[in-house]
């Protein structure tokens, strides 16, 4: 993978002077993304589903495109694709429409966002349904499949658990943990946020029901998200919300769903966020996941390798580049996060981020108590860029 041809396609790398670390809060665009959107507004700014003229009829065309390529993008069928807003959009959809009547016990681990999180915490407060942690390991892993097996019981009808975590970048043992949940007669949701931008994920051979992720993290727009669901399920559930394009028929004494996914996609939907996901997933699949996977182990070697040695330098997560994608949660001596990502953007335009990075108890599971500093790499990062980083945090601990 030419690094220097793909930061090429970046406009806000050539405008402004930044070393960009923070692609785990939101990614950047690249120009055909940016075209792409631009041209819904511009050239065929119609509403999808519902006029018979041509700007309408294309717009629903490019639509149902985006829907199509996404959904061969995670290995799944255009009728599992639910637009939504965002991964925590998709997540609540699930909490607030799956039937807990029969089994109510949901299992989630320690190390989850709090989008994943709280909808289901909130469940639990109202005595809707019980929840039980999996606590993870020192290093932020949930690997231990005999945990998975003494948590997930008859009694649980949901499995809540991240692809990737966005606090120390590892992975879980989806496609086990699936297995696990199913033989037990469970279903088993992931927050795919920070998996799917950076790992080839197919839905269909890691056996999960539901799938949720956001357009922004994977260089498209903000403000659209996606939800993947098994087809049989989608048939079952009742809708999140109602209104136009939910519904064939509509009497005053009763009315007639759409068939997913369509029946979960109420009102004029952001079209544009959908067409520029649409690019995004055409410009992630030209240069290929793995090439992404592969550049980023090499930054995430190149990351920890550089940080670590720093004086004053407290990691959490693993320091084996082979257990995590290009994520690092770190402090520097007893200094206030905060304080520190302020001067690392003032001493070298490096953006990164501070606090707990909305999963406080995960980050206070690894010893962070007070938050920490992360820095997040993308396709478009590159050693040097790291070196800036560890110039500037030597500098910083030297103070």
């Amino acid at each position: 993978m030419d690094v220097e041809k793909v930061r090429d396609d970046f406009p806000l790398l050539k405008k402004r002077r930044i070393v960009y670390m923070d692609s785990a809060c939101t990614s950047l665009k690249p120009q055909k993304v940016i075209n792409a959107v631009d041209a819904y507004y511009s050239v065929y700014s119609g509403c999808a589903g519902r006029s018979a003229h041509d700007i309408a009829i294309e717009t629903e065309r490019k639509m149902e495109e985006a829907r199509e390529k996404t959904s061969r993008f995670i290995g799944g069928k255009k009728e599992e694709i639910v637009f939504t807003r965002n991964a925590t959009e998709g997540i609540n959809l699930i909490a607030k429409t799956i039937d807990f009547s029969r089994r109510s016990k949901v299992v989630l681990t320690n190390m989850e966002h709090h989008s994943a999180l709280l909808p289901f915490l909130n469940l639990s407060l109202q005595k809707k349904i019980q929840t039980d942690f999996l606590i993870a390991d020192d290093e932020g892993l949930v690997n231990d499949l005999e945990k998975w097996k003494e948590k997930i019981d008859s009694k649980t009808a949901l499995v809540v658990v991240h692809h990737t975590t966005n606090t120390t970048g590892t992975t879980a043992p989806l496609k086990e943990i699936a297995k696990i949940a199913h033989d037990a007669g469970a279903m088993v949701l992931v927050d795919g946020a920070q998996g799917v931008p950076h790992y080839e994920v197919s839905v269909s051979s890691l056996g999960v029901d539901f799938l949720a992720f956001s357009g922004h993290k994977m260089l498209g727009p903000t403000g659209i998200g996606v939800l993947f669901a098994k087809q049989f399920i989608l048939e079952t559930l009742p809708p999140f919300l109602l209104g136009g394009e939910t519904v064939e028929e509509v009497k005053l004494d009763s009315f007639k769903l759409q068939k997913p996914p369509h029946r979960f996609e109420a009102g004029i939907q952001h079209y544009s966020g959908i067409i520029g996901l649409g690019a995004a997933v055409d410009y992630l699949q030209r240069i290929g996941m793995k090439k992404i996977e592969e550049h980023e182990k090499e930054l995430a070697r190149e990351l920890i390798e550089t940080v670590s040695v720093i004086e004053g330098i407290t990691l959490y997560g693993p320091t084996d580049f082979k257990k995590k994608c290009a994520i690092l949660a770190f402090n520097v001596k007893k200094l206030p996060s905060q304080e520190v990502a302020v001067m690392l953007n003032r001493l070298g335009g490096i953006a990164t981020r501070a606090g707990f990075f909305c999963a406080q108890p995960a980050m206070e599971h690894l010893g962070a108590k007070h938050g920490a500093l992360r820095a997040s790499l993308y396709l478009y990062n590159t050693k040097e860029e790291i070196e800036k980083l560890g110039e500037a945090l030597g500098k910083i601990a030297g103070l």
